[in-house]
């Protein structure tokens, strides 16, 4: 099955991009206008993070992130034959003080959100980045899926660890200087989380970044995804801190979640809105891990 998946996609992925991005458009209507996927979650989430916006400005955002989130994957097809050289001219990266760091012997951690393109950055940084990069991945239930999926991210050299496997294998990952990529909006347990104001109302967020920064002290690095026009992209760091160990507790996970807003501001409609960010709402038993220098809602 998976010689046959494989054999599909790739066949699709030697098209040029202007046909794919017409394949692109037919499934937008499809998923936005038809299947209304997810439609409501989406809506309410715009709504959260802009609730100053009218209507009419929520359901432009929201019809923009349909068509990025396709683009996303039909991009993501193309990458099983897209050349080196075409993959440069679409994905431009300014890695310039990360590179610095890591020429000093430092480890970093790479922080990020759920913006698009995610599979560009993953080739984008160990193309650039002078010490081995480690990706942290969720394993799709479809076996021939993932294999695929390991194919594509793999090409370059990613050093691919599943999140599954990452407990018994962090102590392998850690041992030698290393890059590790994180989005640390991923939705955690509300008890185990910190808890600080995400726009405008609470969320929780993971905590394992900053623990892991304080204690093995890396080098922090924010990444900001730009969709700069359709196929092309660019990413831009901003250095948190050189040496998580300095960093007191919430503050990294604070200036994390400060810079993730400043970039959905900037392209509200390139942020994963049908992930259910605000899923768990605060309740006064969490008080004890409220983290924001803004008072309790």
């Amino acid at each position: 099955m998976y010689y046959i998946i494989y054999g599909f996609l790739y066949s699709i992925s030697l098209l040029p991009f202007f046909i794919l991005y017409r394949i692109s458009d037919f499934f937008y209507v499809i998923v936005y206008y038809v299947l209304g996927y997810r439609k409501a979650v989406v809506l309410e989430n715009i709504g959260i993070a802009f609730p100053e916006k009218s209507i009419e400005e929520k359901t432009k955002i929201a019809k923009h992130f349909y068509k990025n989130l396709i683009d996303t994957f039909i991009e993501t097809i193309k990458l099983l034959s897209i050349t080196e050289k075409e993959f440069n001219k679409r994905c431009t990266i300014d890695f310039d003080k990360a590179v610095a760091i890591a020429n000093k012997g430092k480890s970093i951690q790479f922080h990020s959100g759920h913006q698009m393109n995610w599979e560009y950055i993953n080739w984008a940084v160990v193309k650039k980045m002078p010490i081995p990069f480690v990706g942290i991945y969720q394993a799709l239930a479809n076996k021939p899926f993932d294999k695929i999926f390991l194919k594509i991210r793999g090409k370059y050299g990613t050093q691919l660890v599943s999140t599954r496997a990452f407990k018994n294998k962090m102590h392998e990952v850690f041992k030698q200087q290393y890059c590790i990529g994180l989005a640390a909006d991923q939705n955690t347990h509300p008890e185990v989380g910190q808890w600080l104001y995400f726009f405008s109302k609470p969320a929780p967020f993971i905590t394992g970044p900053e623990k892991g920064a304080i204690k093995n002290n890396t080098a922090v690095v924010f990444v900001a995804f730009e969709k700069t026009k359709r196929g092309h992209y660019h990413f831009s760091t901003t250095v948190m801190t050189e040496n998580g160990s300095t960093m007191q507790p919430g503050q990294l996970t604070r200036m994390y979640r400060d810079l993730l807003e400043q970039t959905i501001i900037k392209n509200p409609d390139n942020y994963l809105w049908s992930h259910r960010r605000w899923r768990h709402n605060y309740q006064d038993a969490y008080k004890d891990r409220w983290i924001d220098d803004r008072p309790l809602p």
